[in-house]
């Protein structure tokens, strides 16, 4: 797995120790790179995101930024500014290592709000990109971020990124930094955290008779990274419900995987991971097969761990998903396709608000014939 986490902000702060231990004898107030800012600044900057990445965290920021930032003392000297960098990176270290999952803080990229395997990702990129622009303005040709930490970077924050030969390039360019054969120069650029949809009590307390109708449940988008994890036989970082993901969760994963490798990926537009809040347990996946096509049309899919099914969880989290989908631009239909003989997915796809399209039946050479359903907006 191209994994984000503690032991990559570790190592993405080694690499920005290291290159700035083998330049402090020099004049830091030269400008870093194509920054505006000078070099001292930027080593500031740096040290200040990684620190208020980690209150984001622990003060489980739920509206805006935590109200605290760091400046490095007047007069102290480069090797000194170097400490603090490492102090702070092993600050958001730390608190990654030690934040359960499902916690989150706020952030502005996206969706406000960040898991810590975001916040990971968050702070290796401006340690990553910032080391490259400090080491262009000092004129240290050679530097680069390490290939499979820029990998697992773009796995994981640039999910609408086709992933190239050279990762460390694709990085650079994917952040205005250089230029990339064949695709256009950026200009205005962001990472993406990922979606979570939560699907409340209320959402399905009518559909389910059994007690774990009063669970909140949560989805979870999917990022490149875990979904080739999970396609591979891994668990793309969950506890599952009855301990291996079940073969439906696989294969979507796989799709995931493949639109991402072909650059067809869009972030929103592809799986999900249905979690139980309360033990964090992964009931399935529930998700789109792609963003809408060329007639405002995107497929759904969804499919749960045997032991989750019969307690309305696919119906609360189809309903949830369809909201989300229909409320976005253009109002697309949202369109699924189930075997004539799987009585129990059509009632799912009935009570989340789906009828029969017109024609009900479609037949594919590959896969045979199948029931028709749609939502519209």
């Amino acid at each position: 797995m191209l994994e984000m986490g503690a032991d990559q902000v570790d190592e993405a702060v080694a690499e920005c120790a290291a290159l700035l231990r083998s330049v402090a004898d020099r004049d830091w107030e030269v400008p870093a790179g194509s920054l505006e800012w000078s070099v001292r600044y930027t080593v500031e900057h740096v040290a200040d995101d990684l620190i208020a990445y980690a209150g984001q965290l622990t003060g489980r920021a739920a509206s805006g930024y935590v109200g605290f930032g760091i400046t490095l003392d007047e007069g102290l000297s480069n090797e000194d500014a170097i400490g603090v960098v490492t102090a702070t990176g092993g600050l958001l270290s730390a608190v990654v290592r030690t934040t359960p999952p499902g916690v989150r803080g706020w952030h502005s990229f996206a969706y406000g709000a960040g898991d810590r395997t975001g916040f990971a990702g968050m702070g290796v990129a401006e340690v990553l990109l910032h080391t490259y622009d400090i080491a262009c303005g000092l004129g240290v040709e050679r530097w680069r971020p390490p290939g499979r930490l820029s990998q697992s970077l773009l796995a994981h924050l640039f999910p609408h990124v086709q992933p190239g030969p050279d990762p460390a390039r694709t990085l650079l360019w994917a952040t205005g930094r250089g230029e990339l054969p064949g695709r256009p120069r950026v200009t205005s650029w962001h990472w993406h955290n990922a979606l979570v949809l939560p699907v409340e009590n209320e959402e399905y307390a009518e559909a389910a008779e059994a007690a774990e109708a009063a669970d909140v449940l949560e989805l979870r988008e999917l990022s490149p990274a875990a979904a080739m994890d999970l396609s591979v036989g891994g668990t793309a970082g969950h506890s599952w419900l009855g301990d291996d993901p079940d073969e439906g969760s696989r294969a979507a994963a796989a799709m995931v995987a493949r639109a991402y490798a072909r650059g067809t990926h869009r972030p929103e537009w592809g799986t999900f991971v249905l979690v139980r809040v309360r033990d964090e347990r992964a009931l399935g996946t529930v998700g789109f097969h792609g963003p809408p096509d060329e007639t405002g049309s995107a497929e759904v899919g969804y499919g749960l761990q045997e032991k989750a099914r019969g307690h309305g969880y696919a119906t609360a989290a189809l309903r949830a998903l369809a909201v989300w989908g229909l409320g976005q631009p253009g109002s697309p239909t949202l369109r699924a396709r189930v075997d004539p003989d799987n009585q129990a997915s059509q009632a799912v796809l009935r009570r989340a608000g789906f009828t029969p399209a017109d024609p009900p039946v479609v037949e594919d050479l590959a896969e045979g014939m199948d029931l028709r359903f749609e939502r519209r907006g």
